[in-house]
Order: C-alpha cells, then structure tokens, then sequence
C-alpha cells in the first residue's frame, strides 16, 4: 500500500468550531488517505491501516467504535474490490478524524453507485452496505454514497467519537 501520509485542507463539514481561547486543533486530528490496488489482499491491509492510524494518532475512540469502523472499511474496500476493480485498478481509502467524530470512506473509478437493497437471505453475499449502514446508525453517525469529479464515486461513514450523535 502508498501511504500519502497526511492531506492537508479542511476536514469535512460539520467541524465543531474552534476551541476556545484560540486553542488549535487536537494532536489526534487530520485527514489522511492511502491507495491500494483494488486486489482481495488490500482488504485486511486496509483493516490494518486504519487500526494503526487509530491507535498511533492516539484517537480517543471506544473499542466498539473502533471495531465498527474497521468492519465498515473492510466491507467498503471489499465492495470497491469485487465491483470496480475492471474499470478502477487502484482504491482510495480516507481517515478523517474532527474533535467529535470520526469518517472513512473508500474512492474508485467506477461510474456505478450502489444502493443498500435488501439481499436475498440464501445468498452468501450481498449485505455490505446495509451491514455498513445499521453500524453507522447504532452509532448515531451518517453514511452516503457521492460521485467524484472524475465520475467515480466515494462510500464514507462518519461516527461520533462519543455516544450521542455527529
């Protein structure tokens, strides 16, 4: 996997207000974004890279929290792999972490945007998106599927670092 490191630029809307007294940013906040072939290997590399952002920039999110979140980006880089890896050869995955919440999201080249349909229960598969919606909803979070300049689309999941709500 590329590691970009850390994108600069604002983090998505919905940012709380800066802290009082001028205070600047939290040492855990940031965006960062890496690319991965869109390959079944890049799913738990994924998995993995989330969980070590995490943990490295010391993110003050519950376990639960943490193990939804890496269950969303398993479940989204495994779609990105099995749905547009023919027209999208490489993925984008984003960590993106505010004061109070926490987002996710995986990028691709693909045209197509998945809906969250109701699979049939004697398929094995199927059940991503609503698997990655009622975790963003227990959580009290928000999730959407967005096209990308470029005609692809980006899947993200944003998650309140407490309960409560973003």
């Amino acid at each position: 996997m590329e590691n970009g490191g850390r994108v600069p630029g604002p983090l998505p809307s919905g940012d709380p207000p800066p802290l009082p007294g001028g205070a600047g940013p939290m040492p855990y906040e940031g965006v960062w974004r890496f690319t991965a072939p869109a390959v079944d290997a890049s799913v738990p590399q994924a998995r993995h890279a989330v969980r070590d952002l995490l943990a490295r920039q010391g993110v003050p999110a519950p376990d639960d929290l943490v193990q939804g979140l890496l269950l969303i980006v398993s479940e989204l880089v495994t779609n990105a792999v099995r749905h547009a890896a023919l027209l999208s050869p490489m993925l984008a995955v984003e960590v993106a972490v505010g004061t109070e919440w926490v987002r996710v999201s995986v990028e691709d080249n693909h045209p197509y945007r998945p809906t969250a349909l109701v699979a049939d229960h004697g398929q094995t598969g199927g059940r991503g998106l609503l698997l990655v919606r009622e975790i963003t909803q227990e959580a009290g979070g928000a999730c959407d599927v967005e096209h990308t300049a470029s005609g692809g689309k980006v899947i993200w999941a944003a998650l309140p670092l407490k309960p409560g709500g973003v």
